[in-house]
């Protein structure tokens, strides 16, 4: 990109840190602000419109597969690109936060990919957001090599032995405030796709590779089109082949589930795949419907992904994947091995039954959260595909999903106990916590756990409140104890700020829609001004 001009200049807001100027060059700086120009007015009204169909849906229109888009799913002919070099074989992949132990021990893993994630597993403070960048930098560049305090030593091992790279950049939704354009804040996902791109896909495309990207929270085809022209005008502007980029979309929310074709027909060109997101997609059920006492779910532990409706959700994504010839990627393994071998022994148990079904169902690959479960992984799908790379050739013809089946959700179980209430509390406030003390995965009962679990435990608490199955006597009582045993056991943890996230967002008479943008702005952004 030419930089004898800079004129879409980025204003940093934070103070600087070490090596940040690597990443938050003038050059770089200016082809998030192209970006920002570009596409930020759009971004604003599809966040406009997001809130207008929730409106919609909660007033009682009707959710069902686009009539405007039938030819879209009716035209036989149309197929997104082939796989991309180091996306071809995906039956293991590995998720993550870009921090440094981290990023060595998912390429090191044995897994075809590692997604590091900028989303749901990283507290967006702004030291992590340009580290993870540098820490991406210098996995390319082969020099992230270090030994840890512990003097154990960190070591990437031999390039064709590495994950391949897909990074996933925070949602639409949210906004890096340490960053300002034209006086108010630039898009999060641009900065995360804006920096990664800048300073590495050519890099990746030099390594065998290429810049590749998952994809969180779209809503809509139209969010897909968006990210799409992202990608056209950020190709263009470093002389890169147009459809070099490939991304794969989580389809992690209601809405998206009913355009899954539509959101691969806009990025056909772009493509790689879509991803069964099993947390975000019942969290996405709740906040869209959970006004309505059909939509009413009991704990979480007993909303398996064997109820019918799930089943229909996994099963479409799996027939629209192949019938264009994408892949479908399954759902996350977040069990964490335990030193107890009977423990252990469970866990991978577990493991191995969730990923048995969905490469049976066709699944081309799944993911997990530990480097320890791959091997498992591994074996199923090895077990299912054989020398094959995907099972792209599973078209699942025999699969008839139609929109009520979608949208059959009916209590499996049961009320909701007070086990449950409390594990979601506990959980809720253990993850507040790690989260606004800058950690974004955190191993918590056995399980790593993200903003994923936080936001589905939040969410159904409010949902038994709304409905009256729970009592709000008994939601506050519980509250007061778990917060209690936070503090004895995490004395760092803030805990008045951790009681007033919770009620903010589970205790309202309306539910927002996510927990991280006010959280972010109250306490994220309010600590770096103050040390800035």
């Amino acid at each position: 990109m030419p930089t004898s001009a800079l004129t879409r200049l980025v204003r940093v807001l934070a103070a600087p840190g070490e090596r940040h100027d690597q990443i938050l060059t003038p050059e770089a700086l200016e082809f998030v602000g192209r970006l920002t120009a570009e596409f930020g007015e759009r971004r604003r009204d599809l966040m406009k419109e997001r809130r207008r169909q929730a409106l919609r849906l909660a007033t009682g229109s009707p959710l069902d597969f686009p009539l405007v888009t039938a030819a879209v799913r009716a035209d036989p002919t149309w197929r997104v690109a082939p796989p991309a070099p180091g996306l071809t074989d995906r039956r293991v992949e590995i998720t993550g936060p870009p921090d440094r132990r981290m990023t060595v021990n998912a390429l090191n893993s044995g897994a075809c990919v590692w997604m590091a994630d900028f989303e749901d597993a990283t507290a967006p403070t702004w030291a992590n957001v340009i580290d993870g960048q540098l820490n991406l930098l210098d996995a390319v560049e082969r020099r992230i090599d270090f030994t840890g305090e512990d003097g154990r030593e960190y070591r990437l091992g031999a390039p064709d032995r590495l994950a391949t790279v897909m990074v996933r950049p925070r949602g639409w939704h949210l906004d890096e405030e340490h960053l300002e354009f034209e006086g108010g804040p630039v898009p999060a996902a641009l900065v995360d796709f804006g920096l990664y791109f800048f300073h590495c896909a050519q890099r990746q495309i030099d390594a065998g590779r290429g810049p590749y990207f998952y994809l969180p929270k779209l809503e809509n085809r139209y969010e897909a089109r968006l990210w799409n022209d992202v990608f056209v005008t950020a190709q263009d502007l470093l002389d890169i082949p147009r459809g070099t980029i490939r991304a794969t979309v989580l389809i992690e929310t209601v809405t998206a589930a009913f355009e899954m074709e539509e959101i691969l027909h806009e990025l056909r060109d772009h493509s790689a795949g879509l991803n069964a997101g099993r947390w975000d997609y019942l969290f996405s059920l709740i906040k869209t419907f959970g006004h309505r006492t059909d939509f009413l779910l009991p704990d979480r532990a007993r909303v398996t992904m064997t109820a019918p409706f799930l089943r229909a959700y996994t099963e479409l994504l799996v027939q629209t994947c192949h019938k264009r010839g994408a892949h479908a990627i399954g759902g996350m393994a977040a069990q964490v091995p335990s030193r107890d071998p009977d423990a252990h022994q469970a866990a991978l148990a577990k493991v191995r039954l969730d990923k048995e079904r969905e490469a049976e169902d066709g699944f081309d690959g799944s993911w997990v959260a530990h480097p320890g479960l791959a091997p498992v992984c591994r074996e199923v799908f090895d077990g299912v595909l054989g020398e094959r790379p995907h099972q792209l050739d599973r078209r699942r013809e025999d699969v008839a999903v139609a929109a009520g089946d979608l949208l059959s959700v009916r209590r499996i179980g049961g009320p909701p106990t007070e086990q449950g209430v409390r594990t979601n509390i506990a959980v809720a406030v253990r993850y507040f916590a790690a989260w606004l003390g800058g950690r974004g995965a955190v191993a918590l009962d056995g399980l790593m756990e993200d903003a994923a679990t936080a936001e589905i435990a939040r969410v159904q608490i409010w949902q038994w409140l709304r409905h009256r199955v729970i009592d709000r006597e008994l939601v506050r009582w519980l509250l007061d104890e778990e917060l209690d045993a936070l503090g004895a056991g995490y004395p760092w943890a803030p805990l008045d700020e951790v009681r007033a996230l919770f009620r903010r967002t589970a205790l309202a008479v309306e539910l927002p829609a996510f927990f991280t943008p006010d959280a972010y702005s109250r306490h994220l952004v309010r600590r770096a001004q103050e040390r800035a």
